[in-house]
């Protein structure tokens, strides 16, 4: 669906609301020519108390953090980004949506140093379904090892949500489609295992979970430390800091993804190799159930989760 079948139509941009078509930035902005900006991506939940940001602290810390090796300094506070968000969303009447802030040096100069280029911020929200597809949440995708790299810490820091990093992702992305799979499984410089191009890699084994280290060369994942409390909560056993083999993917009982886009999506092929039974397996699918019970409930229990948005 594209956002003029959608309906929203208003932009938080620079401190003013704007209509969306009016959201426009010069041809020479600096982030436009060297991937110079920040984002996050964040799930508005229409849950049982209302209208809630998931996880909103946590995704606005990881915005100011991912700043910082750039030395953008964001102009606006924190309290004015939720109070910008929230509005947004009320404006437009959108219970449930996904909602996209951004920070990108401007237009000034085109050198490469954007010293002289003013950071620049955005928010959008628009409804978005299932990332990887309704039908995907309950049957799984299946996906393939990509050919692409993940760039390692000591080239750009992997921990920072930069805009210009996600050509590796579409890169890898869009080979896994070109040859029939929904999604790709990036490995690092290494070979073992880092992330997918928008999502976080779990594998499950005799009834233990795994996921990679923060020094696997991924982004450590805002809706991957939700499902790592949660898996722990169901009382599962969760190994947040190992290194994956690709040897270890096609033998795995279950695999699956998280992230704030894909929330938790099954696996069921590596490579056209039939991961466990081939379908959604039982702790995917606990952890799975749990996590969108949490999020249309929203439980007295995980109310530190959620940044309610009145409407």
């Amino acid at each position: 669906m594209g956002f003029d079948e959608m309906d929203v139509d208003t932009i938080w941009m620079d401190g003013e609301y704007v209509d969306w078509d009016d959201a426009e930035i010069h041809v020479l902005t600096h982030g436009l020519h060297y991937g110079s900006g920040v984002f996050e991506g964040v799930r508005c939940y229409d849950t049982e108390n209302g209208p809630a940001l998931f996880r909103w602290e946590e995704h606005l810390d990881r915005l100011y953090e991912s700043a910082k090796p750039y030395d953008m300094e964001i102009e606006f506070t924190k309290a004015d980004l939720t109070e910008a968000t929230k509005e947004l969303i009320s404006r437009q009447e959108l219970p449930s949506c996904y909602v996209r802030p951004i920070a990108y040096y401007g237009y000034n100069s085109l050198g490469v140093s954007p010293s002289d280029c003013p950071p620049r911020p955005a928010i959008a929200a628009w409804p978005w379904g299932a990332y990887l597809g309704e039908d995907a949440l309950e049957n799984g995708i299946d996906v393939m090892i990509s050919s692409w790299r993940k760039h390692a810490s000591s080239q750009i820091p992997t921990n920072a949500k930069t805009t210009g990093l996600y050509v590796n992702s579409m890169l890898a992305g869009e080979e896994a489609r070109r040859n029939g799979y929904a999604e790709a499984i990036v490995l690092n410089k290494e070979g073992n295992v880092a992330e997918g191009p928008g999502e976080n890699v779990f594998l499950v084994r005799d009834d233990e979970i795994y996921t990679p280290g923060l020094s696997e060369s991924i982004l450590d994942g805002i809706t991957r430390d939700s499902v790592i409390q949660i898996a722990e909560e169901l009382g599962y056993t969760v190994h947040d800091d190992v290194s994956i083999s690709r040897g270890e993917l096609n033998p795995a009982d279950e695999l699956f993804f998280t992230g704030s886009a894909a929330e938790v999506t099954p696996i069921r092929k590596v490579d056209n190799v039939v991961i466990g039974n081939g379908s959604r397996g039982p702790v995917t699918e606990a952890i799975q159930q749990r996590f969108f019970d949490i999020v249309e409930g929203a439980p007295e229990e995980y109310d530190e989760w959620f940044e309610y948005v009145e409407m």
